[in-house]
């Protein structure tokens, strides 16, 4: 069985978790690719979700934040506000791991709707916790499938904050942290440049090319000047994720 996109990116992802670090989680592929960290070279990562649990450690992946699988497995449980008040806001949180529909060049994400606000095209799962940790995480990594409809020169409607409208935009609107330090897809990492704050392909994955990420993107997306090549998902990697996925299916069905 070959590697799929979708592994290289969830593998690239989880290698971004440094053993140690305190984690903010969202639902979907931010789990998967914090688990799999957890499963592999990161053992000592503290995975917290919004609903209360603090070093969750979940055999599957969640289904919800409410999912009864991430408070059995905690080292402890505590209510949403200690989460947000005490961990999030009082700079206790290393890295917020999100997902997200729709994000524009300098990285702020939409998961509200598309379309006009009171007559949207797709209305969606909306905010959750998202924009307490892009605003105040200490850095957030994103993890999207990269295509046109999700990289959109304007965004419908601004979710959680990225680097706002570039430069020093987040310093002046007084956010702590660095905001959003790399973008993970399936074709490769964007990263911020280090003035503008606008994303740039600095990696593809194995089989990816800079003309896929520049079709796949819908403004001019910027290019480093040195473009390196993501390694590609080591043999104990792919078992681990693949080994998780399948828990999951079978816990909840494929559907998850």
């Amino acid at each position: 069985m070959g590697v799929t996109p979708t592994e290289t990116m969830t593998v690239a992802a989880a290698r971004m978790l440094r053993n140690g670090t305190v984690c903010f989680v969202g639902i979907g592929l931010p789990s998967a690719a914090a688990n799999l960290a957890r499963l592999t070279h990161a053992p000592d990562v503290v995975l917290i979700y919004e609903s209360g649990p603090i070093g969750a450690k979940p055999s599957v992946l969640p289904l919800s934040i409410g999912d009864g699988e991430l408070a059995v497995t905690a080292d402890t449980v505590v209510s949403t506000p200690e989460i947000f008040r005490y961990w999030l806001q009082g700079g206790r949180i290393d890295v917020g791991f999100l997902g997200a529909a729709q994000i524009d060049r300098f990285a702020n994400i939409n998961t509200t709707v598309i379309g006009d606000y009171d007559r949207p095209k797709v209305r969606l799962p909306g905010a959750g916790g998202a924009p307490e940790i892009a605003g105040s995480a200490g850095e957030v990594l994103i993890v999207l499938k990269h295509d046109r409809k999700a990289f959109v020169d304007t965004l419908s409607f601004i979710t959680s904050v990225g680097h706002l409208d570039g430069g020093d935009a987040r310093a002046r609107a007084k956010l702590p942290g660095k905001g959003p330090t790399a973008v993970i897809t399936d074709l490769g990492i964007l990263t911020p440049d280090p003035v503008t704050r606008e994303l740039t392909l600095t990696s593809l994955h194995p089989g990816a090319t800079v003309e896929q990420a520049m079709a796949a993107t819908g403004w001019p997306l910027r290019v480093a000047p040195q473009v390196a090549v993501t390694p590609a998902p080591e043999p104990h990697e792919l078992e681990a994720l693949r080994a998780l996925i399948r828990r999951t299916e079978e816990a909840h069905g494929k559907a998850a």
